[in-house]
């Protein structure tokens, strides 16, 4: 009910910028000057009351929970919200494992979060969620010189990576947000089995509500928009979620996914120059900073409440429900059917 409150607010937010800034002309004429300049100033004072409600209500994670002695891998985590993970989770004594595509961007992150943290277990490995091949390559590695995998954050996401198959004959976007950490979580599955207890975070978004999903389209065959990408990868992150949880009961595996809140990143700077003043004040005012947005994962990582919870959809670290499609426990199997012939998943390759 929050999530789709604050949608609805930035809705309200970016309706105050199309008429304050680009139709103001128009508004002036029909309205007037006069009653639209208060028009215009009652709605930024009820959008800064707004505002200092969704702050109360941003969740952040209290917990002081320590984490020395576990080893969290989190993929993604050269910046952003990944980033911001790392560091909580640095804070907390745990070993970092950054699972990065690009690994010399990933090496200035680390030698920020060593000297930031002063601790000095975290290191970078190369991850391409894009190539299955890449996938194994790591997993294997994971499996063969860790002791031990605590804690898997599934963070890495992408979109307006256009409509190109990878060289797996898999869609990009799909393959990045959904085939990849789908494949990744099963192979490391049996890894945390042995480690348990042990957790698994799935940073999906509530967007999946959005989505419009076609189980027979879920390699994206028929040409799907960007957007409509994003939220069918979304959703099906929650349906695996789901299923494994109910693969894993009793094994002291947990599997949870996140919404990590709408976030202002650096994609907002293509917007039309004449936009970006007033809009990025409003971006600014109602998105979340990456590191408010890490907190769910981190939340759902370390909460000692949490620690029989499996199944379960965070966000502001408190659960809320996702959509009923995501709870159709028919549909998730065929997701997970169709995702492991896909990604090629082989019975060997699973001990779980």
């Amino acid at each position: 009910m929050f999530a789709a409150f604050h949608t609805f607010l930035l809705s309200w937010a970016l309706m105050f910028v199309i008429l304050g800034v680009v139709l103001k002309p128009a508004v002036e004429v029909i309205m007037g000057p006069v009653v639209s300049r208060i028009v215009f100033w009652m709605t930024y004072i009820a959008l800064i009351g707004a505002k200092i409600y969704l702050k109360r209500k941003t969740g952040m994670c209290e917990s002081r929970v320590r984490v020395i002695g576990k080893t969290t891998i989190i993929t993604g985590a050269d910046s952003g919200i990944g980033k911001e993970t790392a560091l909580a989770m640095a804070y907390r004594g745990s070993k970092i494992i950054m699972a990065c595509r690009d690994v010399e961007k990933a090496n200035k992150a680390r030698d920020e979060i060593i000297r930031r943290t002063e601790n000095k277990k975290v290191e970078v490995h190369h991850l391409d969620l894009a190539s299955l091949a890449s996938i194994r390559k790591f997993a294997n590695n994971i499996i063969d010189t860790e002791i031990k995998v605590d804690i898997l954050i599934n963070n890495a996401g992408a979109t307006g990576l256009g409509n190109k198959r990878t060289a797996d004959n898999l869609h990009i976007g799909m393959q990045v947000n959904h085939f990849g950490p789908f494949l990744l979580t099963c192979l490391l599955a049996g890894k945390m089995k042995k480690s348990a207890p042990s957790r698994i975070i799935m940073v999906s978004s509530y967007l999946h509500h959005c989505a419009k999903f076609d189980i027979d389209n879920l390699n994206c065959e028929k040409k799907l928009n960007e957007s409509q990408v994003y939220f069918c990868s979304k959703l099906a992150n929650i349906m695996i979620a789901n299923e494994l949880a109910k693969k894993l009961k009793g094994t002291g595996v947990t599997v949870n996914c996140v919404h990590p809140g709408l976030v202002y990143t650096r994609t907002w700077r293509y917007l039309p120059s004449k936009l970006q003043p007033a809009l990025k004040y409003i971006l600014t005012m109602f998105f979340k900073t990456e590191f408010e947005a890490a907190q769910t994962s981190i939340f759902a990582a370390i909460d000692k409440d949490l620690e029989d919870v499996t199944g379960k959809f965070f966000c502001d670290c408190k659960e809320i429900k996702p959509s009923h499609k995501a709870l159709n426990e028919d549909l998730a199997k065929k997701v997970w059917e169709k995702s492991a012939v896909l990604v090629g998943l082989k019975p060997e390759e699973i001990d779980f």
